[in-house]
């Protein structure tokens, strides 16, 4: 009884052996095309400032003009939640929250616009704007007043203007080098790409850049921008999405929908124009699948309805931003675009609400399926990663906290990165 019994089988060693040696290809490719999350924080919003607009003091300008927006048009807990339809017993924790995130990090991802929130300039007024640039984000990083991610968008690699792109890109990046090196939250964007050969080309780019200062391989990593018709669907028939991932050789970190150039491609009239048009789900949902896995993000669009005016026109447009953002969120869209100051305070409201009303599922569903101690719901290792992930974006934006996760799951972060996939906690 104490000696493990052998059991019959038919196949001889040779066999697993060459099925081994014949996937080996294909187990090197998965790999490769597929590492999973790469374990940071994504932010769950972009603001875009324009290259001659941005200054020191943008981030606190944004968080302060936010805050005087929700003390004007929904001053406590009670009118916010009123406003959104946040239920009763998540309104002040809420409110509370949304009211700290504006005064302690009220801009969690800021891209300094060259494109078309910036416009054609001499160019010596945009190779300014560049170097000022640089010399503001150094600044900010060295003085512990940086958004969590920073960086620009360049013009794209359209012959007309790619140049003019590439130049400013190089001033940008070799002002932050001088100023002392990229900051770790460096990022990059390329928009309008429409062929897999331009993200290749900046690829080349950025490969000269590391180059010539001496920078470890791979260093500089870029989003690529899905503004275009042809860059979800090619000539031949082909997501080019999947080819543009491809094309970026490990260095693409997210996808940003572009809500306007993209509806306009679809010849989508002005009025109806919406991150939530079937053209834009269409759009979004191949983008995701060909991410799915890669390590690659999604990010969101954005509305192009300003919360000002009278409190009636600021309420109305609230409720739009807050439906949308929840929409993305339910879709798996965890970020996405916010134009305006007062466009913070719908945004955080939405995402905290969104985090908070699932937290005590989510954590009871975990604890259980850890302590394989079963329950109502039946969890496979799929969904666990899904809680686990959902526990961790909850914890990156501040919309729960580390020590109320530990009381409901008995799990550590470091518990929950693993369930997750994440190899670590890094930001």
């Amino acid at each position: 009884m104490g000696q493990q019994e052998t059991v019959a089988t038919s196949l001889a060693d040779t066999v697993r052996e060459g099925i081994g040696a014949a996937l080996a290809q294909v187990d090197a490719d998965l790999a490769r095309r597929y590492p999973g999350d790469p374990g940071t924080r994504q932010p769950v919003h972009t603001v875009y400032v324009p290259g001659d607009v941005f200054a020191a003091g943008t981030l606190r300008s944004w968080g302060d003009q936010a805050l005087a927006a929700l003390d004007a048009h929904a001053p406590d807990a009670g009118a916010l939640a009123a406003v959104l339809g946040i239920p009763d017993a998540l309104a002040m924790d809420v409110h509370d929250r949304v009211r700290a995130k504006l005064t302690r990090e009220p801009i969690e991802d800021l891209r300094i616009d060259f494109e078309d929130g910036y416009g054609p300039r001499p160019d010596a007024e945009e190779d300014e704007a560049a170097a000022r640039a640089a010399a503001l984000v150094a600044a900010a990083c060295r003085e512990g007043t940086a958004a969590p991610y920073m960086g620009i968008r360049m013009k794209c690699m359209e012959a007309a203007v790619r140049d003019r792109g590439i130049r400013t890109l190089d001033i940008f990046l070799t002002g932050l080098m001088a100023a002392g090196g990229l900051p770790d939250g460096l990022v990059l964007t390329l928009p309008k790409v429409t062929y897999a050969e331009q993200v290749t080309a900046m690829v080349r780019l950025l490969e000269a850049f590391e180059r010539a200062h001496g920078l470890e391989a791979g260093r500089i990593g870029f989003e690529i921008q899905i503004e275009t018709t042809q860059s979800i669907l090619g000539a031949d028939g082909r997501a080019t999405v999947a080819r543009m991932i491809e094309a970026a050789e490990g260095r693409a970190t997210s996808l940003h929908y572009g809500t306007f150039d993209y509806s306009a491609s679809c010849g989508v009239s002005a009025a109806h124009q919406s991150l939530d048009h079937p053209v834009a789900d269409h759009a979004k949902a191949v983008m995701q699948v060909a991410a799915a896995g890669t390590g690659v993000r999604l990010s969101d669009g954005s509305t192009n309805v300003l919360p000002v005016g009278p409190t009636e026109q600021v309420h109305a447009a609230w409720r739009l931003h807050h439906g949308l953002v929840r929409r993305s969120l339910a879709r798996a869209y965890y970020q996405g675009w916010d134009m305006h100051p007062a466009h913070l305070p719908t945004r955080y409201a939405a995402v905290y609400a969104f985090y908070r009303e699932g937290l005590e599922q989510a954590a009871a569903r975990l604890a259980a399926y850890v302590a394989k101690a079963g329950g109502d719901v039946m969890d496979e290792p799929a969904t666990a990663k899904a809680l686990s992930g959902y526990l961790l974006r909850g914890l990156d934006c501040g919309a729960v906290d580390t020590a109320e996760v530990a009381r409901l799951t008995g799990l550590t972060r470091a518990d929950l990165d693993a369930l997750a996939g994440r190899p670590a906690a890094t930001a």
